[in-house]
Order: structure tokens, then C-alpha cells, then sequence
């Protein structure tokens, strides 16, 4: 089986860098590590946004549904991301945020999911096109 659509990848790619984000530190708080799963409103939202996702790739027949579906996913992201600098600034205001843990996963998880939409809206205007020739 050959993945035809650049964005099946990248949404694919989202869903694990996602998975992989609950289980890497966000902070460290006098040497002890911090993880998403701390949080279990966080933690629920970002398993929430990995089997949206995983199901948005199989939409592939629906773009309509694909985009919402991958906009909503990108909007609980940067809802993860907020509610986590929240939850360090107010639970643990000493906390040092590691960069290079789930927080770049995050920032990396936006832009691919975002590169992902742009490609279905690509592929919805063109079949659209397609359909005012016929």
C-alpha cells in the first residue's frame, strides 16, 4: 500500500508526536520531572486529540469533515499548550519549562497539523474545481 496524500502523513506523524508528548517532560520542578499526564484534564484532551486525528485520516472521503476535524484538533493543541503554562504558572511557579521535551512536540504537532490542513482545503478546492468543468 503506497500513502498517496501527503496529508494522511502528516496527520499520522501528528498523532504519534502527540502520543509520544504524554510520556516526555513539559518542566522540571527542583529536579523533579513534569509530565502531561499529571494533568488529567490535559492528558485527556491530548488523547482526545490524537484519536481525532487518527480518525481524521481515515476521512479521506469527507474533506469537508477532514478539515473540521483536523481544525478542531489543531485548536485543543494550543489549548494543551495554554492550559499547561497555566497549570506551571500556577501550581508550580519554579518550574523550568524543558524546550526539548513535549513542548516542542506541541510546536511541531501545530505546524505539521496545520501544513496537513492546508493540504485537504488544497485538495477540496481542486476537486471542487473539478466539478464546475463537468
Amino acid at each position: 500500500m503506497v500513502i498517496q496524500r501527503l496529508q494522511s502523513l502528516l496527520l499520522l506523524l501528528t498523532v504519534a508526536m502527540m502520543t509520544v508528548a504524554l510520556f516526555l517532560p513539559v518542566a522540571t520542578d527542583q529536579g523533579t520531572p513534569i509530565f502531561i499526564t499529571d494533568f488529567p484534564v490535559l492528558m485527556t484532551v491530548d488523547i482526545l486529540v490524537s484519536l481525532l486525528l487518527f480518525i481524521g485520516i481515515f476521512l479521506f472521503k469527507n474533506l469537508r469533515l477532514q478539515m473540521r476535524v483536523t481544525l478542531v484538533s489543531i485548536l485543543l493543541i494550543c489549548a494543551i499548550a495554554i492550559g499547561g503554562a497555566f497549570y506551571l504558572w500556577r501550581g508550580a511557579p519554579d518550574a523550568e519549562i524543558e524546550y526539548f521535551g513535549a513542548t516542542l512536540l506541541m510546536i511541531v504537532s501545530v505546524i505539521t497539523a496545520s501544513w496537513a490542513y492546508s493540504r485537504i482545503r488544497h485538495d477540496h478546492r481542486l476537486l471542487r474545481s473539478a466539478d464546475r468543468l463537468r
